[in-house]
Parts: C-alpha cells; sequence; structure tokens
C-alpha cells in the first residue's frame, strides 16, 4: 500500500449528513497520517485503503454508525477516532420490517434539472409501441432446443449480416422449461419472462424452438398477442432438418424486418431499467446519483423508469416507501422485505449474505450501507407503483420491480416487464449485455473507466458534488438518449447480451 507521510493531510469526503460517524477516505492513508474531516483532523490509527471507512468521532461498542445520514449498522466494539470501518468493527443490527406508518410526501416533486431532450429516433411497431432496436429472435421453450436456437441465430447472424435496419438474429436461449412443477411460482415466472422478451418491443420478429414433449409448450407461453411461428425438433426429425426449416423462416422475416426505419418518437415512451453490480464505495458517491439525475430527468419528461433488486433496498427500504405515491405503494414495498427475510431463512441465507466479496474489497461493509447507495440511482421522484418479477412495467414515472439482486438474473426480470434500455453502474467492473435492450455502462471512478475503456460508456468518476451530479446526469440522459436512436455501446460493440439472459429459478425442480 502507497501511505502518506504521518506528517500529511489527507482529505477524505466529507459526511454526507451531520449525524455521520464515518468519511471516505479517497487516497490511501497510513497509519499516522493526519485526516482532515469536517469535524476537525483525525490521526488515522490504522492503515485504511482509498475508499474505505473513517471514523470521524469515537463510537461505542454496539452504537449505530452512520453514513449518508442513515445507519449503516452497529459497532461491535469502540471504534476510536481515525480508525478503519470495516468487517472487523462494523455489523448489522436487528432490522424490522412490515410495521410502517405510510408518510409518503405531500409535496409536488420536481426534478433537479430540465429535460434537455424531447425525442429519440426509434422504431414505431404495428401496435404502436415503441422500439430502440431492430432484432430477430429465436426463442427456446426448454434448455432441450437451446443449442438448436443457438446454431439456427449464429448461422443467421452470418447470412444476413450487414442487412440495413436489421440489429441481428439472436438466440434468447436458458435452462429451464422442464423438470418443473406446473402452476408453480417457478414455473409462472418462467412463462411471464419468455412471453415478455417473445413480445418485447425491440423484437420485430420471433421464431420459436420447442423440442415437443417439454412442460414448457409453445401454447403456454404466448397468446393471440404474440404472433410468433414455432418449430418442434421431434416433429421435424431431429437437428440438421429444423436448423435449416428455421433458417428458412428467417430468411422469409428478413426483408420485413430490414424496410423499418427510425422516426423521431417522444422520449416518454423510453422505459430505462436501473442495475448497479460490482458495487463499490464510490458507487453511492458518484455513479448511482448521477445515473438518479439522469433517471429523474426521463420521469419529469413523461418516461418509465424501474428499480430493482429487492434485496439491495434492505435497510433504504424506508427512503422509498416514503416516497411512495398511495399508502398501497408503501405498504407492497414493506411486504417484499418481509418475503424476502422469510425467503432467504428459508434457504439457510441471510439478506446481509448480499455484499460480494468484491463489494467488500471496494469498501462496502454491510447490506443496508450498499442499500443506501443503490436506492440513489433511482433518483428523488415518487415510487408510483410496485410489480412482479418481469410483469409489464405500464406506470408512468417509477416503478419498483421485485427481483433478485443478481444482475444478469434483475436485468431479465426489467426486459421481460419491457425495458428498453438499461444502465448499469459498477465500481470494481461488471462486463454485461442485455440483448434484445442496449446496456449503458457507468463507472464510479475515473481509474476505472481508463483501466477498462473497451466495456465502460460513461465515466462518473468526476461527479462527487450535487452539482457535478446534476451536470455529468444530465449528460447521461442525453447520452442514453443517443443510445436509444441506435449509437451502440460498449456491450453491444463487444457482442454481450445472449448468454446474460436468466430467468430467476424458483422453487422446486422434479
Amino acid at each position: 500500500m502507497t501511505t502518506a507521510a504521518p506528517t500529511d493531510v489527507v482529505e477524505p469526503l466529507v459526511p454526507m449528513a451531520g449525524v455521520d460517524d464515518v468519511g471516505l477516505v479517497l487516497t490511501d492513508v497510513g497509519r499516522g497520517a493526519l485526516v482532515r474531516t469536517a469535524v476537525g483532523v483525525v490521526t488515522a490509527v490504522d492503515d485504511i485503503p482509498a475508499g474505505h471507512k473513517v471514523a470521524i468521532r469515537a463510537i461505542a461498542a454496539g452504537a449505530p454508525v452512520h453514513k449518508y445520514g442513515e445507519v449503516i449498522g452497529s459497532a461491535r466494539q469502540d471504534i476510536p477516532p481515525g480508525a478503519h470501518v470495516h468487517l472487523h468493527n462494523l455489523g448489522v443490527g436487528q432490522h424490522t420490517a412490515g410495521n410502517s406508518v405510510f408518510r409518503g410526501s405531500t409535496a409536488a416533486w420536481s426534478p433537479p434539472a430540465a429535460a434537455t431532450r424531447e425525442h429519440f429516433l426509434g422504431y414505431r411497431r404495428a401496435d404502436g409501441r415503441a422500439a430502440t432496436r431492430n432484432y430477430i429472435a429465436v426463442l427456446p421453450t426448454v434448455n432441450c432446443s437451446a443449442t438448436v436456437a443457438r446454431m439456427v441465430a449464429q448461422t443467421a447472424n452470418a447470412a444476413h449480416a450487414g442487412v440495413p435496419g436489421l440489429d441481428g438474429v439472436i438466440a434468447l436461449t436458458h435452462d429451464l422449461g422442464c423438470g418443473m412443477a406446473e402452476g408453480t411460482a417457478g414455473d409462472d415466472i418462467l412463462r411471464r419472462t419468455l412471453r415478455g422478451y417473445a413480445g418485447h418491443a425491440n423484437i420485430a420478429a420471433v421464431l420459436t424452438i420447442s423440442l415437443g414433449c417439454e412442460i414448457n409448450q409453445p401454447e403456454n407461453v404466448f397468446g393471440e398477442d404474440i404472433p410468433a411461428e414455432t418449430l418442434g425438433i421431434q416433429d421435424l426429425g431431429g437437428t440438421a432438418a429444423t436448423v435449416n426449416a428455421a433458417l428458412d423462416r428467417i430468411a422469409a422475416m428478413v426483408p420485413g424486418v430490414a424496410a423499418l426505419r427510425r422516426e423521431p418518437v417522444p422520449v416518454s415512451e423510453l422505459v430505462l431499467g436501473l442495475q448497479c453490480g460490482g458495487s463499490d464505495a464510490y458507487s453511492g458517491l458518484t455513479a448511482n446519483p448521477t445515473l438518479g439525475v439522469a433517471a429523474d430527468l426521463l420521469v419529469a419528461a413523461g418516461g418509465r423508469v424501474i428499480l430493482g433488486e429487492t434485496p439491495e433496498i434492505y435497510g433504504a427500504e424506508h427512503l422509498l416507501r416514503n416516497r411512495a405515491a398511495t399508502p398501497e405503494v408503501g405498504r407492497r414495498i414493506d411486504e417484499l422485505i418481509v418475503w424476502w427475510q422469510e425467503y432467504t431463512t428459508r434457504n439457510d441465507a441471510a439478506l446481509d449474505s448480499n455484499p460480494s466479496k468484491g463489494n467488500k474489497a471496494g469498501g462496502i461493509t454491510t447490506i443496508w450501507e450498499k442499500s443506501l447507495g443503490a436506492v440513489l440511482k433511482a433518483g428523488t421522484s415518487p415510487v408510483n407503483d410496485v410489480v412482479a418479477y418481469a410483469e409489464p412495467v405500464t406506470a408512468a414515472g417509477l416503478t419498483f420491480m421485485d427481483t433478485p439482486g443478481y444482475d444478469p438474473v434483475s436485468a431479465t426480470g426489467m426486459v421481460a416487464g419491457g425495458a428498453n434500455l438499461l444502465a448499469f453502474t459498477t465500481g470494481r467492473g461488471s462486463v454485461f449485455g442485455s440483448r434484445p435492450t442496449p446496456c449503458f455502462k457507468i463507472s464510479t471512478t475515473s481509474q476505472l473507466f481508463a483501466r477498462m475503456r473497451g466495456d465502460m460508456d460513461f465515466d462518473a468518476g468526476p461527479a462527487m458534488s450535487r452539482d457535478e451530479q446534476i451536470h455529468y446526469g444530465t449528460l447521461v440522459f442525453e447520452a442514453l438518449v443517443d443510445m436509444a436512436s441506435g449509437t451502440p455501446s460498449k456491450s453491444e460493440t463487444l457482442g454481450f447480451g445472449t448468454e446474460e439472459i436468466v430467468p430467476w429459478r424458483m422453487g422446486a425442480v422434479v
């Protein structure tokens, strides 16, 4: 570790509220270094890595520890000023949910800035929906037909490469569809997810491939409102015959899809899914509040925004509940937290197990701390609706979707729910794509952006003050509109987005 000499004064992040007990050091600090804080200079009593917390005042054992003006845990032992605050001396205490009083704000909400774009260049579907991309999809009903679907997509892509207006042929493969009890929660989630993908606005045409004997038959997924051709591997006589038949069907689809052209569409028809993965301590300081500004601008323009990852609002759910547009929305948020507490307990887990090894190395200690930073990406607008995993998102403004914190599963639910854009913040360097929906990657630090420039779309590292967050958040909003208009994201250029489709696996496999 590169350390500061004892005579140096190292400037950490000042507390984000007057009650905060910790600050964030922006450089590596060596034991004995002087650390200037909002309440005076303290002497570091430990080596403290950059991005980690330093105690700015004495904290008694068992006392709550505050950051962001909120409780992130309780002290496991007495913590002196200047100490490194992390796993060895900070943990979560008892958390109670589900018995709250509705305190939704009655004040009129206003965005932090004015939306700078009114239109994007998108595709208008025959039923009126707006799309940001133009794909042909090959959708397997079951894992047994996933390989055939992938073969078809790879061959079709090579055959139709460069066709104007066609973004590609993609295989929406997954590993479910059989061995599941019909009518269970897991079965319902899978069917809802596949239906959401098949009917997604960014998919101009879809071809379904079935094995033939699986539980998840095509008629269980599709209705009259989603026209989809289906080929059965067993009916056609095997893999080769199915691939050839599928290629013929796709060749017939291409001219109609390629004839579609982009046109001006109001930004109010954008549906933005919010994700954060590989988080670090800077996530709640730079990238997430910056994305929150962009989310607010989209809401102000009449668009829809989706926040999810229920385990990553644990400890911060009261902030969302207090933004609930109605008592019912607030009650449903509380019910989700209670369900997740019971769900993790049934599976011999705990919600505080959520922070990953990488999160902890990046300075995040508890799930409460992670959650308080994560909710910032949802901005400040009211929460207008709560929906189940992969359910269609129809309400204007901010909607909360119940998803796991695992990024591929969460993003899959949002895309199935109608997201035609995704924005993904990362502090450690997640690589991710989400076809048919383009994904915009935002780095928490300039160092990460420079190190992974080929994967990151935007550097939020400089956004350490509210004024900077509003400035850079406006730039993110404009970049999202550009991406919606056809500018490729880094993940699209790299070819990410089809292996990352992961429907939420729930319930028994029989």
